[in-house]
């Protein structure tokens, strides 16, 4: 029996609900972080990657570490890639053995 996935979460669902939650817009934040107003639009709608750069923007002006950021983007990017084609791939590589 196969077990049903939640669907992936972009990293901008996330960033949506904090500035909703501090009652900041995007332009605000764009102001803030120094980046085009398109930048956070298109995070914010999932269609745009959070970039490194973008990472550490982000994490300086919410108080986090860069790496909070990442990690919601890498998690995002594996379960996208997981449910695209990870079956296939299980089938398709062998997992090493041991000696």
């Amino acid at each position: 029996m196969k077990t049903k996935r939640i669907a992936p979460v972009h990293p901008g669902f996330y960033l949506k609900e904090l500035l909703d939650e501090l009652g900041l817009s995007q332009s605000g934040l764009t102001k803030a972080i120094g980046v085009p107003a398109m930048r956070v639009n298109h995070i914010v709608k999932g269609k745009r990657p959070v970039t490194a750069e973008t990472a550490l923007r982000l994490g300086l002006f919410f108080g986090q570490t860069p790496q909070y950021w990442l990690n919601l983007q890498s998690r995002y990017s594996t379960d996208c890639a997981t449910d695209s084609i990870g079956e296939r791939l299980r089938h398709e590589i062998a997992p090493l053995q041991a000696a």
